[in-house]
């Protein structure tokens, strides 16, 4: 076992694994430093892929020879495949702000996820909206309620660090999984923002794998 392969892992205990469906996390990749993106030279902040260092938060995705059993085109290292196609398997429906809709260039009419539909959250109209897309005015409790229904038995994947914490300070969030690439960004987006009250969280997997450390966290009530 290299270093690479390491892995700490804690067995649920019955009543997780009886209450396994229907949870709501988050899942992303972040710095050390707790940034999803980094700063361009005149200091305006950077968003998503391909830009400048903040790129390096995404290369785990493509720098290995395992492909992904979910997500055509990802080719991760083994440990990484095996934990991320475990976790993008249980989403049955995802859950965006309109700063990640719009950054993401409204992922093309699609979803961010291949076989589960979007549940965008804003209180202004989405002009550009697909038929794959529902779009929900009326706040983050409504939007979790409606990805549950079309989710069903599966799980309703959050994107975005504000819609994470609107979730949070809703008291709607299971779990917390980071992606963590080992770089110190110094600024840019930070992922979590500020909350009323503290949260607890409680580890429950490590799986430290080449470029990436996935740290996979319960929310404690």
């Amino acid at each position: 076992m290299t270093r690479n392969d390491f892995s700490i892992s804690r067995k649920p205990s019955n009543h997780q694994r009886r209450t396994a469906m229907s949870k709501v996390f988050s899942s992303h990749a972040v710095s050390v430093d707790g940034y999803i993106s980094g700063r361009k030279p005149d200091g305006e902040h950077t968003f998503g892929r391909g830009l400048g260092e903040a790129s390096m938060l995404f290369n785990w995705y493509n720098d290995g020879d395992t492909p992904s059993k979910v997500f055509d085109g990802f080719r991760l290292s083994a440990p990484s495949a095996q934990f991320f196609d475990l976790i993008a398997d249980r989403v049955g429906a995802a859950v965006a702000g309109r700063t990640t809709y719009e950054h993401s260039g409204h992922w093309g009419g699609d979803s961010p996820h291949p076989t589960a539909p979007l549940i965008l959250v804003s209180h202004r109209s989405a002009p550009k909206l697909s038929s794959k897309q529902t779009l929900i005015t009326t706040g983050i409790e409504d939007a979790i309620a409606a990805a549950k229904k079309v989710a069903g038995d599966k799980d309703v994947a959050l994107m975005g660090g504000g819609l994470l914490t609107s979730a949070l300070e809703a008291d709607l969030v299971d779990e917390v999984i980071l992606h963590q690439v080992p770089i110190l960004l110094g600024g840019g987006h930070s992922f979590f923002q500020e909350l009323p009250k503290h949260v607890r969280l409680r580890l429950l997997e490590v799986i430290a794998a080449p470029g990436v450390t996935h740290l996979h966290y319960e929310v404690i009530r």
